[in-house]
């Protein structure tokens, strides 16, 4: 591979380049379920995107993307909540953030309940709050808010594909917040 085959400034590979890889090694991700608390630090409301998931859909979604060669996670996240969220959404991760959960998405649906069907990916969960204002970038068709009540509820997790509806509440259950 020569000099101009991978931009080492950026961590990018080119689209042919990666499908490669991901044919043949996982790939970190981070997941960043986006939400609003109290004053009290009770979660509020849980944000998800309306965007074409990897499976061609049209679906609701947490904020998720790759970890760059050589970029920590942190700085992954706060990347990534702002390409998704906005430049203004002001997530609060903490200097040294520590998951609440590993998912392992595999091609397969059936292997672990978390699906991507272009790849197996090992991606570190995190609950993010936001306090800005959250405007949708030109990636996602839309933003929304929903209560803890409502994001569990049957007709918003039906418009979850990939295992999402499931990290969801697993990201309510460590907050405390699963009702």
């Amino acid at each position: 591979m020569s000099e101009t085959d991978t931009d080492t400034q950026t961590g990018w590979l080119s689209p042919e380049q990666i499908e490669v890889v991901r044919g043949q090694v996982p790939i970190v991700y981070v997941d960043a379920v986006p939400v609003r608390v109290d004053g009290f630090g009770n979660v509020t409301e849980v944000g998800l995107l309306l965007r074409v998931a990897a499976d061609g859909s049209i679906s609701r979604m947490i904020v998720s993307g790759r970890v760059l060669l050589g970029e920590r996670i942190r700085d992954a996240l706060v990347r990534h909540c702002e390409k998704d969220l906005g430049p203004m959404a002001l997530p609060r991760i903490p200097v040294h953030p520590s998951p609440f959960t590993v998912v392992e998405y595999f091609p397969d649906p059936d292997r672990s309940g978390f699906h991507d069907p272009r790849h197996h990916a090992i991606s570190l969960a995190y609950v993010v709050p936001v306090d800005g204002d959250c405007v949708p970038t030109q990636q996602s068709l839309d933003l929304a808010w929903f209560s803890p009540d409502e994001v569990i509820s049957d007709s918003v997790r039906a418009q979850m594909t990939g295992g999402h509806d499931r990290l969801i509440r697993l990201a309510l259950g460590h907050t405390g917040s699963l009702p």
